[in-house]
């Protein structure tokens, strides 16, 4: 008990003293606001965006425990995101894209991390509460993390999905649209402009990226085979990949778009109809379950007086 009075003893001291240094030794301005703004130049011409915000911000301050301890935590907490999902940055950069979210890698993996460590705690915590030996506890620690990392990755999956079948439900009113234009006379970017001022949505997205793209000095099919190697849907990539022959070499848009929205609707028919066959079919196990063993007693019960001639 005595040792452990010592060393909560020397902790309060330890950060008592870091408290009174921090305010008595100022830390000194961090050095990044300060270059940013010479640093903008080069990023522009990287083609990179401005971060202006960030030059009017000001620096960030906090404790000097924080300070100490944060730069640490934070390592931590990126080995560990770094184990658990393997991907690299590039590759994650493209799946958080595809499903629609603006977190950067680094997040992710902090997220990650976070509910790896939360679930491992829960389990570890209830495997102690348990009145068995410490495999229990263990054991359920290690349910923990594998459910907390499976839980992040399937989510992040469903987001992936979830945000592939809004693109296929847009992408026959999208496609049309632009044929309409395109058949008026608009070109393939002006066309992608009218439908990106009126629209919303996950497709209208992807295209204003590429328009985005256009503006920054991208030439035209580049940035539409570049929309259609990150999107998800590959419905969409095709329409992407159009829009880029018909830049290059002028194919007839109004027709190829026409026909990639009949491509679409018919195997968007085709997979109605299966999904409601397999829904029909799911639909009788329920009944052939309620009504099998009644039909069976019926079925048995005078099987006794045939079979033994009783009554």
């Amino acid at each position: 008990m005595s040792g452990l009075v010592l060393l909560l003893a020397m902790a309060a001291a330890a950060m008592a003293a870091a408290g009174v240094a921090g305010l008595v030794v100022r830390p000194s301005a961090r050095l990044a606001p300060r270059v940013r703004p010479y640093s903008l130049l080069a990023r522009a011409r990287l083609r990179g965006d401005a971060d202006v915000l960030a030059v009017a911000a000001p620096p960030s301050t906090g404790t000097g425990v924080g300070r100490v301890l944060g730069p640490p935590l934070r390592s931590i907490i990126a080995r560990l995101g770094s184990l658990v999902d393997r991907r690299d940055d590039v590759e994650l950069a493209l799946v958080l894209q595809q499903a629609g979210r603006s977190t950067t890698p680094a997040d992710h993996r902090h997220s990650t991390a976070v509910a790896v460590v939360r679930d491992t705690a829960a389990g570890a915590t209830l495997g102690a509460l348990a009145p068995r030996s410490p495999v229990y506890a263990v054991g359920l620690a290690v349910v923990g993390a594998v459910a907390g990392a499976a839980r992040v990755r399937a989510r992040l999956d469903r987001d992936v999905r979830d945000r592939a079948e809004r693109m296929r439900l847009e992408l026959y009113t999208v496609n049309q649209l632009l044929a309409m234009h395109v058949r008026a006379g608009a070109g393939p970017i002006q066309a992608v402009q009218r439908v990106v001022d009126r629209g919303t949505g996950a497709l209208v997205d992807e295209l204003a990226s590429a328009l985005h793209a256009v503006r920054r000095g991208t030439s035209e099919p580049r940035a539409f085979r570049d929309a259609a190697d990150r999107t998800p849907e590959p419905a969409a990539a095709r329409t992407y990949k159009l829009f880029a022959a018909g830049a290059e070499r002028g194919v007839d848009l109004a027709g190829g778009l026409r026909a990639l929205s009949e491509d679409l609707r018919d195997a968007r028919r085709e997979e109605v109809r299966q999904t409601a066959t397999k829904r029909r079919a799911a639909m009788l196990v329920p009944t052939i379950a309620v009504l099998a063993p009644v039909m069976l007693l019926f079925i048995a019960a005078p099987l006794p007086s045939v079979v033994f001639g009783a009554r």
